[in-house]
């Protein structure tokens, strides 16, 4: 067994979740999502591009358009960087539902994002 601060690591064979994410809420499922990652599953997203936000459509370009305005007015190439893919969109939502201190600051956190893997559309070997 491995020490990590006041946690201990029991080497033990992670499950694998694969989700369909067509015609489900964003907010909702990737909350589902951050949990299972942080109780140490390993987490597979396909169809990403087919996930529901609430909200009309025109309000929810206007909050999009929005935060792409956001940028570092001294040197934009430092960030922040906002991505367009839908698979790259629902990573940064779930990286904000994990708690800071672990997505930050320990080894947990970060070896959650890792058990992450998203995709637009189902790629053959699933």
């Amino acid at each position: 067994k491995n020490k990590m601060g006041k946690h201990t690591i029991t080497e033990k064979k992670a499950k694998a979740t694969c989700v369909d994410m067509k015609g489900h809420l964003m907010g909702r499922i990737c909350g589902i999502v951050a949990k299972k990652l942080q109780n140490g599953e390993k987490v597979t997203l396909v169809r990403c591009e087919e996930t529901n936000i609430s909200g009309t459509h025109i309000r929810n370009k206007l909050k999009m358009l929005d935060f792409l305005r956001k940028r570092t007015l001294t040197n934009p190439g430092k960030g922040p960087f906002h991505h367009r893919a839908p698979s790259a969109m629902i990573t940064r939502v779930i990286r904000g539902m994990i708690t800071k201190n672990e997505r930050n600051h320990q080894k947990r956190g970060r070896a959650a994002l890792k058990r992450l893997v998203c995709f637009e559309g189902v790629p053959k070997n699933m």
